[in-house]
């Protein structure tokens, strides 16, 4: 049997996030929807969107098109949330062996096909999902699977499954108990002087985790390999930091990528940081509006309901924060972007966005090629082709933001 994870139309709606990453790829609960299709233990292969086809084949090796799809088929939505109570339902499917589609309020979550059912185009993306699903013979069936559609439920989703999803780990992995309900890997070292509640959750550290002296932790928590976090910070309740992060000041209730600095003082709350993001020192968002109402957020133009209380900011790939840097309410930041003053309104990618002092100019991706080679080195990593080529796809699929650059100042 071959998994294939598929991006359909609705990907794009969960921009800027999706901008340079495949859906699958995306960390909430501490984990990926890859890492957990991977523990099916089926080869698999990803149709993605033409523009990351070259790095998700280099980031995921064995996720090529190699693998013959003459016989059964598992199509696995990448939108699909990464929570253990997702892959239960993607176990019983493959054990079942009877073709048939899972739909969720959202679209299709999952099919399974046999070896005499129509196989999907190779190189399908987007729309073509939509009309592969419905043109094939199958049965349906309604299943609650939660797929994300906007990226606030990235938060949402990411609090309601950390807890399941840690003790998950810590029942499948090896971990040394160092203080009740604080579970560590080799490696792991907390400084001297660290607080740890874990009366509502526990705290995971992965190998090579640094905690400095003086820091304060409330579980549920999960830090990632060679995390580090600097001292007097306070991380509490529902952060996942990736692996090769470093954070200080106060985090809570926050999902951050690999290679991403908050390093220093500073409060980040309900918000989801993508990968290779600097925020400077002092930088801080809201994540509650003074009317104590629900949030609503503003996505291609259009305004969506929340229903939450609390949120954040969104933040893309690659972008930065000045020192002092304050963001609003429930607002989105593009990747690529640089950011000065008071974040009032949701920033385009590829941005030098001053609009509070009144400037806003568009920032040149060949700066951001020479910025991204410089910030790969100092963490030994290589600038690849297809690095380069991505972000070059990423300026041109945004282009049509930057048109929204010239809006008056808004509240």
């Amino acid at each position: 049997m071959l998994v294939i994870l598929f991006e359909d139309a609705l990907v794009r709606q969960l921009y800027p996030i999706t901008i340079g990453r495949a859906a699958f790829e995306i960390s909430c609960g501490s984990c990926r929807l890859i890492e957990l299709v991977e523990r099916l233990g089926l080869p698999i292969r990803a149709a993605v969107r033409p523009h990351l086809r070259g790095v998700v084949e280099d980031d995921q090796r064995g996720t090529g098109s190699g693998d013959s799809d003459d016989g059964p088929i598992l199509l696995v939505n990448a939108r699909l949330v990464p929570s253990v109570h997702v892959l239960r339902h993607l176990e019983d499917l493959v054990g079942s062996a009877c073709p048939s589609i899972i739909r969720s309020p959202s679209g299709v979550a999952a099919a399974l096909l046999s070896s005499e059912s129509p196989r999907p185009p190779r190189d399908a993306f987007g729309e073509q999902w939509n009309q592969f699903f419905a043109d094939l013979p199958l049965g349906a069936e309604t299943i609650d699977l939660p797929l994300f559609e906007y990226p606030h439920d990235l938060i949402r989703h990411h609090i309601d499954i950390l807890q399941a999803n840690l003790e998950d780990r810590l029942r499948t992995g090896d971990y040394d108990e160092v203080q009740p309900g604080v579970f560590v890997k080799p490696g792991a070292k907390l400084g001297q002087y660290c607080v740890c509640e874990t009366d509502e959750g526990p705290i995971v550290l992965e190998e090579n985790v640094r905690i400095g002296p003086y820091c304060y932790l409330s579980g549920p928590v999960h830090l990632a390999a060679a995390a580090r976090v600097i001292e007097h910070a306070a991380i509490k309740d529902f952060v996942a930091l990736g692996h090769t992060t470093k954070v200080g000041g106060e985090v809570e209730r926050s999902i951050v990528e690999p290679y991403t600095n908050k390093q220093h003082h500073g409060f980040l709350g309900h918000s989801y940081l993508g990968s290779w993001v600097n925020l400077g020192a002092g930088t801080s968002n809201s994540d509650l509006k003074n009317t104590y109402g629900t949030v609503a957020m503003e996505y291609n133009g259009g305004r969506v309901n929340t229903n939450m209380q609390f949120i954040g900011c969104v933040v893309g790939d690659y972008a930065k924060t000045a020192v002092n840097t304050s963001i609003f309410t429930g607002k989105t930041i593009g990747a690529c972007t640089m950011v000065y003053g008071f974040v009032t309104t949701n920033v385009p990618s590829f941005v030098n966005y001053a609009r509070s002092f009144g400037q806003v100019t568009e920032a040149p991706v060949d700066v951001m090629i020479a910025t991204q080679r410089r910030m790969f080195a100092r963490r030994s990593v290589a600038q690849r082709p297809c690095d380069i080529d991505l972000l070059y796809a990423m300026y041109d699929l945004t282009r049509h933001e930057r048109q929204l650059a010239t809006q008056p100042l808004s509240l």
